[in-house]
C-alpha cells in the first residue's frame, strides 16, 4: 500500500473545512437569489394584473414609451455597473442595486402577462425551478471539470443575442423557436457549471467577510440570470398565449 496516496488527518480536515465553507458561502447565495426571484415575481404579477401600472411602461396603442425603455435597458447596466465596480461598491451597495435590480427586472417582465396565460407561466415557472435544481445538483455534486464547458456556453450565449438581434428584423418564428432551444441547453448547462464555479470560490473564501458578501451578492446575481433566461426561453414552448 502506498502511503503517498493516503489522505493525512490533516488533509481530511482541511478537506472538511473547505466543504463546509462551499456549503456555507452556496447557502448565502441560494437564499440572495430566492429572495431576488420572489421580489421580481411579486413586481412581476402586480404590474402585470394592474393596467394603470402597465401604462407606465407601455403607450396606448400598445407600445412601450420612454419609461418603458429605461425599464428595458437598466437591468443591464446596473448588472454591468456591480459587476465593474465590485472592488469599489461595499456589500450593502451591492445588495441595494440588486434589489432595485430585482424590481425593474419584475417590471420589465410583466409583460409576459399580457402575452400568456396566467397558469402557462406558474406552471413554466415550476419546470424551470425543477430543471434549475436538478442542474444545481449536478454541478455541486459532479466530479468532472465543467470549467472546459463555461467558455463554450459563454460563447453559445453571444451566439444567442447576436441571432436574436438579427430575427428582431426577419421576425422568423422557426427562427425563434431554433434559439428557443438552443437557449434552453445552453442556460441549463450554465446553471451546472455556475454552480461548480460557485462552490470553488466558497471552498476558499473567509466566512462573514465583507468580501466573501460582495461574492455572494454576486454568484446570487449570475444564477439569477441563469434562471431567469432559462424560465424565458422555456416560456416560448410550453407558454399558452391568450
Amino acid at each position: 500500500m502506498e502511503l503517498d496516496n493516503l489522505n493525512s488527518p490533516i488533509d481530511r480536515v482541511d478537506q472538511n473545512q473547505a466543504g463546509t465553507m462551499a456549503k456555507s458561502f452556496l447557502a448565502n447565495v441560494f437564499t440572495y437569489m430566492s429572495a431576488a426571484l420572489v421580489i421580481t415575481g411579486i413586481v412581476a404579477y402586480w404590474f402585470g394584473n394592474d393596467s394603470s401600472l402597465m401604462s407606465l411602461i407601455f403607450t396606448v396603442e400598445g407600445g412601450m414609451n420612454i419609461f418603458g425603455y429605461f425599464v428595458m435597458f437598466a437591468p443591464l447596466g446596473l448588472v454591468l455597473l456591480m459587476s465593474a465596480r465590485i472592488q469599489k461598491f461595499s456589500s450593502m451597495t451591492l445588495m441595494a442595486l440588486f434589489i432595485v435590480f430585482s424590481i425593474l427586472m419584475g417590471m420589465s417582465l410583466s409583460s409576459i402577462f399580457l402575452i400568456y396565460t396566467g397558469g402557462s407561466i406558474f406552471t413554466t415557472f415550476f419546470i424551470t425551478a425543477g430543471t434549475f435544481s436538478i442542474m444545481a445538483v449536478l454541478g455541486y455534486t459532479t466530479k468532472t471539470d465543467l470549467t472546459k464547458f463555461g467558455s463554450i456556453l459563454m460563447m453559445g450565449v453571444i451566439g444567442i443575442i447576436i441571432a436574436m438581434v438579427v430575427n428582431m428584423f426577419l421576425q422568423s418564428g422557426t427562427m425563434d423557436y431554433i434559439i428557443s432551444g438552443i437557449g434552453v441547453l445552453i442556460f441549463t448547462g450554465l446553471t451546472a457549471y455556475d454552480v461548480q464555479k460557485l462552490k470553488r470560490i466558497g471552498a476558499g473564501v473567509e466566512y462573514g467577510t465583507e468580501e466573501t458578501n460582495k461574492l455572494s451578492i454576486m454568484g446570487a446575481l449570475s444564477l439569477y440570470l441563469d434562471f431567469i433566461n432559462l424560465f424565458l426561453f422555456l416560456l416560448r414552448f410550453t407558454g399558452g398565449r391568450k
